[in-house]
């Protein structure tokens, strides 16, 4: 077998692009080394959504795609891809080329590459009857032996379990609390159902709220996000409903609101515990029968709009306490979602460094992590739950300056210095 020194050119134009596309993350990983060795620059996609966003982002040279995407049909994906980028090579998993992909001048280095994919992950199994997948560094976790993936030597590589194969790709983790929310979305983003999504600050409520989204069939249509704790209440009506010219000192032009900005799609009203009562009285009349009167207007304006809501209260005390109203609450609330504390699954906090890290390799160089600096992690209690997180890898990777290691020195929780 050749070796990468034999197959590596001895100049370059320019850097070549590969994107592997794979929910097989230990795929992708052997994949990317192997490619990276031979001067390959690497970009790396979870799910058919993720892979769309980075081809706009990268145009690269070529595609290597996995035979099972966990948000999309693969044959459709593949007829969608070779007709909007019929110029970039498409690569099998298994190493086999679509009929009507172009072949690249460097087709030799990425077959390779997913040769020795496959004999790395022959070897691991042969040595024992369970994988352990190491991320960072000494932070491993056991799967299951998985299935054989027909390809280029009929080797098997690990495969999800069938119970996280249905996690979106927008929740990372594989805890049961993750998969639950999953599970959740999937049976109710179909529906016109209203959504309540209640959890914690920092939670990712957002982000279930664009899987509701995405999965719809209003996924062609505006997503439109407002924060009810960001709007001074005086403004809070005229930017839910709109107003004419002249309604308000100020008000030189109308202007459409977020409601009606969001027809055919889905409305994300965050913080809704937050929505002063008056307004309550009227999101609950648009709610009910679908119709809106901007400020200032005498006429009402007919919208279809699917409304999903998120807060960190607890929205059912809030309604005894008269905070909130009861029949607004239960037209919401009709589909519950809870989002946990990351404290609450940090089974799945290895899963979401690698995400955070990852993601932030594509504005800058990639950073791996120490195991010191993972138990510091492990050891802290999350009170901003996993935007926290984010923030924390951010800032370590910026004192990290051109180190490629994140260690506990990097580690800093913002707290005061007693």
């Amino acid at each position: 077998m050749s070796s990468p020194a034999a197959l590596r050119p001895q100049s370059y134009s320019r850097p070549r692009t590969a994107l592997i596309t794979s929910a097989d993350s230990s795929f992708r990983n052997r994949v990317r080394q192997t490619l990276t060795g031979l001067r390959w620059q690497v970009r790396e996609a979870a799910s058919g959504a993720e892979a769309w966003a980075e081809l706009e982002a990268t145009r690269p040279a070529t595609l290597i795609v996995d035979n099972w995407l966990p948000d999309l049909d693969q044959r459709e994906f593949l007829r969608d891809f070779q007709s909007s980028y019929p110029e970039v090579e498409l690569l099998h998993s298994d190493g086999s080329a679509e009929p009507a992909s172009p072949r690249g001048p460097h087709r030799q280095e990425l077959l390779y590459a997913l040769r020795r994919s496959q004999e790395t992950d022959t070897a691991v199994w042969n040595a024992s009857p369970v994988l352990e997948v190491v991320r960072s560094e000494e932070i491993a976790v056991n799967l299951p032996k998985p299935p054989v993936r027909a390809g280029l030597a009929e080797a098997p590589v690990a495969a999800l379990a069938s119970a996280v194969s249905d996690r979106l790709p927008e929740l990372i983790g594989s805890s049961p609390s993750m998969l639950e929310i999953s599970r959740r979305v999937r049976l109710v983003a179909p529906r016109t159902t209203p959504v309540l999504i209640e959890g914690p600050t920092g939670s990712g409520k957002e982000l279930v709220a664009e899987a509701v989204h995405r999965l719809s069939r209003r996924d062609r249509k505006p997503f439109v996000a407002l924060n009810c704790a960001a709007i001074p209440e005086a403004l809070l009506e005229a930017e839910l409903f709109g107003h004419t010219r002249g309604a308000f000192t100020g008000a030189v032009q109308g202007r459409v609101g977020r409601i009606e900005s969001a027809d055919g799609g889905t409305l994300f009203l965050d913080e809704i515990g937050e929505l002063p009562l008056a307004l309550q009285a009227k999101l609950l009349r648009f709610v009910e029968c679908g119709e809106l009167q901007r400020v200032g207007d005498n006429e009402t304006v007919r919208v279809d709009v699917r409304i999903v809501a998120a807060t960190h209260r607890n929205l059912s005390t809030q309604v005894e306490q008269n905070l909130f109203r009861a029949d607004l609450y239960y037209r919401l609330a009709v589909f519950l979602v809870r989002t946990p504390s990351l404290a609450s699954h940090m089974e799945d906090l290895t899963a979401l460094v690698d995400h955070f890290l990852a993601r932030m390799g594509r504005t800058m160089p990639v950073k791996r992590i120490d195991p010191s600096a993972m138990e510091c992690l492990a050891t802290h209690t999350w009170p901003g739950n996993v935007r926290e997180l984010e923030h924390v890898l951010e800032r370590a990777a910026i004192l990290a300056g051109d180190e490629p290691v994140i260690t506990s020195a990097e580690i800093d929780f913002g707290q005061p210095v007693a």
